[in-house]
């Protein structure tokens, strides 16, 4: 049971980042696909995130396991960051720009990171959120009793909508504008949201591990009820992590944990039945492919022409190809990916 359980959330997660990459194709489709897949997908890889959670019993496990996932998360953050940068700096150079201010100003952005950092660090900001929402639950599992955590995650959700609430009515404009008004390194505060969504994974484990009919139809109905509405005009929902865009109190848990429970559900149907491997390999190479497939659309796309199709082969296979040379060609090539695991695991929990 356990291997058909892996197989399914290796399949899911693979499936849910070919939606990473879909999510930022930069051209115009006709059916507002994007929008949808922003509904649910960073939500899901919190939650399931969650699902895999183990609660601290010694206290003397603290160190070790922040070592560990500093070295599974921040690691490859910072191998990755230092990499597409020294390559953004060398075509720049190239390309004739020596303004040493501009380069100051670069790099204080990066250091500051989250959503103030744009275009190929597009994607930044979830590693560092998932690294603090990890060690923010760790430190409220291990501290406090059960009632207490749910207080104290009732008034994170509130605080997280309050700071949305702040920047999309009180200081207004384009979204992504609203929330870079609210200074925040890393984007820490997004933790605030996303420890619900994480804490929904772990403890409704038993619900997330077999998803019944009941649940399944009724996540379906939601789900497809919500799409109706948007499409009729009834609502415009909209939901943005990373720039604190929280749309409605209720909905922002109804939509992302329907549509999460509708995918999970249906991969672990199609994993009880068909050996989807392809999916299983793009989840093994997720790290890569999330760090990469924007830089790569930046690099080819003043040479090539191609739409949705092209924009989402290219950002799948070209870091699954740099994954496999990172992890065969350089030293410690594994734990540059997030491969590390302490040397009294067996086997590495899935994050």
């Amino acid at each position: 049971m356990k291997n058909k359980r892996i197989t399914w959330v290796d399949i899911t997660k693979g499936f849910l980042m070919i939606l990473v990459v879909i999510g930022h194709y930069p051209g115009e489709l006709d059916f507002p696909l994007a929008k949808y897949i922003y509904w649910f997908h960073m939500p899901a890889f919190f939650i399931l995130s969650g699902l895999f959670f183990k609660p601290i019993l010694d206290k003397k496990e603290i160190k070790p396991t922040i070592h560990k996932r500093f070295m599974q998360l921040i690691v490859p953050y910072l191998f990755f960051l230092a990499s597409i940068t020294l390559v953004r700096y060398g075509m720049e150079i190239f390309s004739g720009n020596w303004n040493l201010e501009w380069y100051l100003n670069d790099l204080w952005t990066l250091v500051i990171g989250g959503r103030f950092v744009r275009g190929a660090y597009g994607v930044f900001w979830f590693v560092t959120t998932l690294f603090f929402t990890y060690l923010l639950f760790m430190w409220l599992t291990t501290y406090f009793n059960r009632k207490k955590q749910f207080i104290i995650l009732g008034l994170f959700y509130v605080l997280g909508n309050f700071e949305s609430i702040v920047a999309m009515k009180v200081i207004g404009g384009k979204p992504s504008e609203a929330a870079q008004s609210i200074p925040m390194i890393w984007n820490l505060d997004v933790a605030l949201m996303a420890i619900i969504y994480f804490a929904i994974g772990y403890y409704f484990k038993h619900l997330w591990m077999d998803i019944s009919k009941r649940w399944m139809s009724t996540a379906l109905f939601l789900s497809a009820t919500a799409v109706l509405l948007d499409r009729i005009n009834i609502i415009d929902y909209r939901l943005s992590m990373k720039f604190l865009r929280y749309d409605h109190f209720i909905l922002d848990l109804v939509i992302p944990i329907s549509f999460t429970i509708v995918l999970v559900g249906c991969f672990q149907l199609l994993a009880a039945k068909l050996s989807i491997n392809w999916l299983q390999k793009i989840e093994n190479h997720s790290l890569s492919i999330m760090y990469l497939h924007i830089f790569a659309d930046i690099i080819l796309n003043d040479y090539f022409t191609y739409g949705l199709i092209g924009y989402t082969t290219i950002g799948i296979f070209i870091p699954i190809i740099v994954s496999i040379l990172i992890k065969n060609l350089l030293p410690n090539g594994k734990i540059l990916l997030g491969g590390f695991s302490n040397k009294k695991e067996k086997t590495p929990i899935p994050t």
